[in-house]
Order: structure tokens, then C-alpha cells, then sequence
């Protein structure tokens, strides 16, 4: 974004002090905005909070005046944080300060900050100017519920994710176009085979063809994903979210294998799986469904698999990113690099790399080794 000649700000990233205001470092808009992704994920590592204020001096005066509020909210801010606690331009109409490694033990820590921070603002600022401010209080790590509807992530505390959508739309747009013409294809193609899987599920088993199951999207909302039923309709999910949960926690038994690939991490003997269901599993077959939720564009034909409900409500913090930065996938660098045999962690750290180098070159190559890690079934879940 651009910078108004009015603030003081250089290109080195420090405000530049002024006769009439005498400020400490105060970081440009791009260097607050990468200090604001370094603590998250600092945050996210040690599990210690942070709490950003933002505070919007309005839009109705010039502004030349509401620089001139801002840079005096700057002044007083310094009476009121913390050495360890930075400040910044968030962008041209707004300031912030970044509360490091707060404690959470009670929630007046929250109304507390919030507290000094307006009496400060109040004894330093006209009442005129004081009125003008908007207050914004951002805490991370956020709450989540992933049964709740609405966006999970709080776009103001991931600007890099969002700059680097910007400056990646011509590759997420040729990856939507491949997504698109991918599963128009493939289900004009796998019609008959798909023909066939239904009829086998149908003659040899009561219930549905399709199973519709919800599952966490991209940036932590919910969708109905679609599979060919592969368990009695009637069946107890409690057995399977024990080991899921024992699974992220790094707690589950690796299960050896007929093969060599060392065993994986998978249920077992689990009564529920139907013959010709134990069959589409091993070959992935039961997944062909998901190319219409790539046609819907809940997924995309690469990508981090959705998880279900309850496996988010057992994620570390840093296990959430990889919902919030790659849209979920039918295959992909997990499918083709060992699927069940890779713990948890190692899973996350794979979808985590793919969303980082995600490009429509490294899809193609993806989607080309897929078939061959099907055929294998070399750690099929």
C-alpha cells in the first residue's frame, strides 16, 4: 500500500522523529505486518499469546489531521507498552501496537490492556481526537470452533497469507481452471466404472450409495464431502475419534504391513468396513465422489485431505495452518510420499511445504505420480 508523505515513515522501516512528537521505533506498514506473521507463528511454537491492538483515528477528516492523530497516539502509546511490545503503521489509516507473550490466566488481562491503554490515550489527546478512534483488539492463538459456520481465520492477523494470495492469483487461477476442466473430465471418463462401484455397494450392502460426512475447509469452514460408502450405515464413530486423537497426539501404535513399508499408522480389523467397502479403500475408489466437490469448488484435485470436525478440536495450534493456507485436496504430496506411514506431524509438515511452493507445475507432477501410488497401495489408510 502506499505511504502518505505526511507520516514519518523511511524506508529502512523506523518512523523518523519529528520536533512536534517524540516517538520510539515505530515500523512502516510492510515491517509491522511481518512482525505480526513472525509472532504468530512464534505463538504457535510456544504456545505464549499475543494480543494486537489497532487503533483507526476515522475516515471523514483530511489526512493530513488524521496522521497528525496518529502519530499523537504513537507519542501517548509509549507512556503505556512494554521495551518487548512494537508498534507500527498496520496501514494508512491505522496504527497498532503488538502485546508479546501476554498471560492468559484470566480474561482481565484483555481489559486490562485495553483500559490503560484508552485512560493514556485520554489524558494525552484532545476529546475531539479521542473521538475519533476506532479500538480493535486482536487475540491470538484465536478461539475455534470448527462446528461454527462462519470464517475461522482473522484475516487481520494473517496479512502474508493474504499478500501472498495477491501476488499469487494467476497461479490460483490456473489452478482453479485445472480443477475444472480435471474433474469434468475424469467424471465423464470414470462414468461407467463409477456405474459399477455403486451397483457392487448397493447389492452387497444396506444404505445409501454415497456417504456425505462434514468436513473443515479451507480457512476452517465446513462442507459436505462426498465418498461411496465403504461402512455399514449403521455404525459407532467412537472407536475411530479415540485414534484420532491419539494419532495428532503422537500417542497411536504404528501397525505392521504384509509390505516393506514398515508398518502404518491406521484402525485395523475395523468391523464397520464392508467387503467391497475394505476393497474401495485400499484402491482409493471410494475418493472418485470428491471430483464433484472440486466442481463445486470445495476442494481442489491437490491439496491437504479435509479433516473431519473432531480431528480439529485436537490440533495443536500449528496444525491449523494447514487448513488456513491451502484449499483440501483429493491427492496429494502425503498420498504420493508414504500416506499412512508418516505420523501426524509429518503429515501436517507435507501439507505445509506443498502450500508454501503450491504452483500449477508442482500439481501436474502430483497428479502424475498419484496413479502410481494408488496401483502400489504403499501405506493405504
Amino acid at each position: 500500500m502506499a505511504t502518505p508523505s505526511a507520516n514519518p515513515r523511511s524506508a529502512n522501516g523506523m518512523a523518523q522523529p519529528q520536533d512536534w512528537v517524540s516517538l520510539k521505533e515505530v515500523l512502516i506498514e510492510e515491517a509491522f505486518r511481518r512482525m505480526i506473521s513472525l509472532e504468530r507463528k512464534r505463538s504457535e511454537r510456544t504456545q505464549r499469546p499475543f494480543a494486537l491492538l489497532l487503533m483507526e483515528a476515522g475516515r471523514v477528516l483530511p489526512t493530513e489531521k488524521n496522521d497528525r492523530v496518529l502519530l499523537d497516539i504513537l507519542s501517548a502509546l509509549q507512556a503505556a507498552t512494554r521495551e518487548t511490545d512494537l508498534m507500527g503503521w498496520y496501514d494508512t489509516n491505522s496504527v497498532g501496537v503488538m502485546f508479546t507473550e501476554i498471560t492468559l490466566e484470566n480474561n482481565l488481562i484483555l481489559d486490562t490492556i485495553f483500559s490503560r491503554i484508552s485512560n493514556v490515550l485520554r489524558e494525552q489527546l484532545t476529546t475531539e481526537q479521542f473521538g475519533q478512534i476506532k479500538f480493535a483488539l486482536h487475540l491470538f492463538p484465536e478461539e475455534w470452533d470448527p462446528n461454527h459456520p462462519e470464517r475461522q481465520k482473522n484475516p487481520t492477523l494473517y496479512p502474508d497469507l493474504d499478500k501472498r494470495d495477491w501476488t499469487n492469483r494467476v497461479g490460483r487461477t490456473i489452478k482453479r481452471g485445472m480443477d475444472i476442466v480435471g474433474s469434468l473430465l475424469l467424471l465423464l471418463l470414470l462414468s461407467p466404472l463409477l456405474f459399477v462401484i455403486a451397483a457392487a455397494i448397493k447389492l452387497t450392502s444396506r444404505g445409501p450409495i454415497l456417504f456425505r460426512q462434514q468436513r473443515i475447509g479451507e480457512h476452517g469452514i465446513p462442507f459436505t464431502m462426498l465418498k461411496f460408502r465403504s461402512m455399514d450405515a449403521a455404525n459407532d464413530s467412537s472407536k475411530h475419534q479415540e485414534y484420532v486423537r491419539q494419532l495428532i497426539a503422537g500417542q497411536a501404535v504404528k501397525h505392521p504391513t504384509n509390505g516393506n513399508g514398515g508398518g502404518v499408522f491406521k484402525l485395523t480389523d475395523d468391523p464397520r468396513i464392508t467387503p467391497v467397502g475394505n476393497f474401495l479403500r485400499r484402491t482409493s475408489l471410494d475418493e472418485l465422489p470428491q471430483f464433484v466437490n472440486v466442481l463445486c469448488g470445495e476442494m481442489s484435485l491437490v491439496g491437504p485431505r479435509p479433516p473431519l470436525p473432531y480431528e480439529v478440536e485436537a490440533y495443536a495450534t500449528w496444525h491449523r495452518r494447514r487448513l488456513l493456507e491451502a484449499k483440501p485436496g483429493i491427492t496429494g504430496l502425503w498420498q504420493v510420499r508414504g500416506r499412512c506411514r508418516m505420523g501426524f506431524d509429518e503429515m501436517v509438515r507435507l501439507d505445509l511445504r506443498y502450500a508454501r511452493s503450491c504452483s500449477p507445475w508442482l500439481d501436474l507432477k502430483i497428479l502424475l505420480q498419484t496413479p502410481k501410488a494408488v496401483i502400489a497401495g504403499d501405506g493405504a489408510c
